[in-house]
């Protein structure tokens, strides 16, 4: 029985760590073909970039709600939005000391997190996420992303003096069956561990999986903290909460309904709210702390702690 559990945490581990690895492979290349092809480079960012950093979330959810494990969508999207906010930005706080807030962070971003989490709250509230729903949210992805376009188009574009090489076609199409195999054994390994430990699968979506998949958020809001670099650092983790919740609770709905599980709706998602509410509070200053951050970071680990009834 204990060889057993071990081989599929380690299985967890190995599949988690190749699907990280390979959104990052899709989301470099990623970069370079659409720079290629001479898109600007705040479409790039709304979609290559975001999708990229949000693969992990996404496939999971697809292939999780696939293999009938419906229940896993809304836990690992509330559990990556509440990591995203208070475990990574946290860090990144308390790696940066402070970081000044930009006008479009706190006039664009912001806003239309809030208005994300609301709409997420109201569509699960009942339990279930039917396909009118789902079609909801990406019509709310659409506005931000057209928002967002006509926000930034203003910007003076810039011309690609870079070659397409064929090593970077053929990675991108590697990375792609990379994410999907590796999101396969992912969720094949989190079925057996809930099932051996007999735990739910929510709980460990919205706490390991979670934490996993909010790692590429991690390191790129790590390395734009030391730089202070704020609107990369806050505007990775805002619009890959603005993703999550529109795309990667919107596109599994579409195989099947989805089921939100009572812990999910009566502990999570309240969470998520509070989180995303002081997010958009402590910003207010136009200058977050590493005090803020400090904050967030000890109210994540109480969150993990009731998560797993420490206390």
């Amino acid at each position: 029985m204990f060889e057993i559990v071990v081989f599929w945490i380690f299985t967890f581990i190995a599949s988690l760590f190749v699907l990280i690895k390979s959104a990052d492979i899709f989301t470099k290349n990623g970069e370079k073909i659409g720079t290629f092809f001479n898109m600007p480079r705040f479409i790039i960012g709304v979609t290559i970039v975001s999708v990229g950093t949000s693969l992990p979330e996404l496939s999971t959810s697809i292939v999780a709600a696939l293999k009938g494990q419906t229940e896993f969508v809304a836990a690992n999207v509330i559990g990556s939005n509440i990591a995203n906010i208070l475990m990574v930005l946290g860090i990144a706080l308390m790696v940066a000391k402070k970081l000044n807030i930009t006008w479009e962070i706190s006039h664009v971003d912001l806003p239309l997190l809030i208005s994300s989490c609301f709409i997420f709250a109201i569509i699960i509230f009942d339990g279930i996420i039917v396909w009118q729903e789902a079609l909801i949210l990406l019509i709310g992805y659409i506005v931000y992303v057209f928002y967002t376009i006509k926000i930034t188009q203003q910007r003076e574009p810039e011309e690609n003096t870079e070659l397409l090489s064929a090593r970077t076609v053929v990675l991108f199409i590697i990375s792609i069956f990379l994410v999907y195999f590796s999101a396969l054994f992912t969720i094949e390994s989190i079925i057996k561990i809930a099932t051996l430990l007999n735990i739910g699968v929510d709980i460990i979506s919205m706490s390991a999986v979670a934490i996993g998949t909010s790692l590429p958020e991690l390191v790129v809001c790590i390395a734009a903290a030391r730089m202070g670099r704020a609107e990369i650092a806050i505007g990775n983790i805002l619009g890959s909460n603005i993703f999550n919740t529109f795309v990667v609770a919107s596109i599994p709905a579409f195989i099947t309904p989805l089921a939100v599980s009572q812990v999910t709706v009566n502990f999570a998602l309240p969470i998520m709210i509070i989180a995303t509410l002081m997010c958009y509070f402590i910003t207010q200053t136009k200058q977050m702390t590493q005090w803020e951050g400090a904050m967030l970071l000890l109210i994540y680990i109480l969150y993990i702690a009731k998560v797993f009834a420490v206390f």
